[in-house]
């Protein structure tokens, strides 16, 4: 299998996210095609890994490439915080959570993630769960889509894109993502069309989220994640927008008091990638890593 998706900062997470021990239980949160994974299994030849993914298809293909570890890996289905709330297995000296969505979704699975081919309007990271991204711009009403589409994707015109979408599903329904693009597009004022990045870019992202309820999991997983690290154990979490990373900072800020542990805070500042890594892999430009380590003597949940 060759791999679509790059791994972001990982030099950065070999650096901060080392083993304490030979035979340590790393948890990648957010497996995607495995390319964390692969990085841990190979430098550290006694370590196990445990991947979890919800969607299947990314699952198949982690598995794939990390065959040659087979005795090293897990793979669990499902979304994170839903597996870490019902952890049962040893406490985890390292967890990697991957906030990003892998360049497969958008190059390669058809669902809608892209604006730049004809695909339906999907965007379900689960594959067989409930509601897509067309049920929402077809039947929510415009006062709601608009705050929708201001809150999750910070988009300053998403007024004037509800309203649109609104008059052009009148017409027929929009079930493609191309034709949605096109309508943001042409709801936003000339003058800010052409920008660093395509004028849908907001309103899928806030899409996206909402169909995968993307900021009501990240917060239950920085409920749970914390209190489940072996002693030493470290978390690190990258993300990828400031509606995220807002929540990862004001999380690592108070886990002293909602844990009653002592937790350090690694990265005063988050780390960013490098200009190469930006010039290299381009999707890796808005990511920031942050990482803490539990500094009690035991995991807490």
């Amino acid at each position: 299998m060759i791999p679509i998706h790059v791994s972001v900062m990982s030099d950065e997470v070999m650096e901060y996210l080392v083993p304490s021990r030979p035979d340590s239980l790393i948890g990648d949160g957010t497996l995607g095609e495995g390319g964390h994974s692969l990085r841990f299994l190979e430098s550290y030849p006694e370590c196990r890994v445990i991947g979890i993914d919800v969607d299947i298809t990314m699952g198949q293909r982690a598995a794939e490439r990390l065959s040659p570890w087979v005795n090293r890996f897990e793979l669990i289905t499902g979304w994170t915080d839903e597996v870490l709330a019902e952890w049962d297995k040893a406490p985890p000296d390292l967890v990697l959570m991957d906030l990003g969505v892998s360049t497969f979704h958008y190059d390669g699975s058809g669902r809608g993630f892209s604006f730049k081919s004809v695909e339906p309007l999907d965007m379900r990271l689960e594959r067989d769960g409930d509601g897509d991204a067309s049920e929402l711009v077809n039947t929510l009403r415009e006062e709601d889509l608009a705050d929708l589409i201001f809150t999750y994707g910070e988009e300053r015109f998403s007024r004037r894109i509800a309203r649109r979408i609104v008059e052009e599903r009148k017409q027929s329904p929009i079930n493609d993502s191309s034709r949605l693009a096109e309508i943001v597009a042409k709801a936003i004022p000339a003058q800010s069309r052409h920008g660093r990045i395509h004028a849908a870019t907001r309103t899928f992202q806030a899409l996206r989220i909402a169909v995968n309820g993307e900021l009501d999991r990240l917060s239950r997983l920085l409920d749970t994640a914390p209190g489940l690290l072996a002693p030493g154990g470290r978390l690190g979490i990258i993300s990828f927008h400031s509606l995220e990373d807002r929540l990862v900072k004001r999380a690592f800020r108070g886990l002293d008091v909602r844990f009653g542990g002592t937790y350090n805070v690694l990265t005063r500042k988050p780390l960013v990638p490098t200009e190469k890594e930006c010039r290299s892999n381009p999707p890796s430009r808005s990511a920031k890593f942050r990482v803490i380590e539990n500094m009690s003597s035991e995991a807490i949940l």
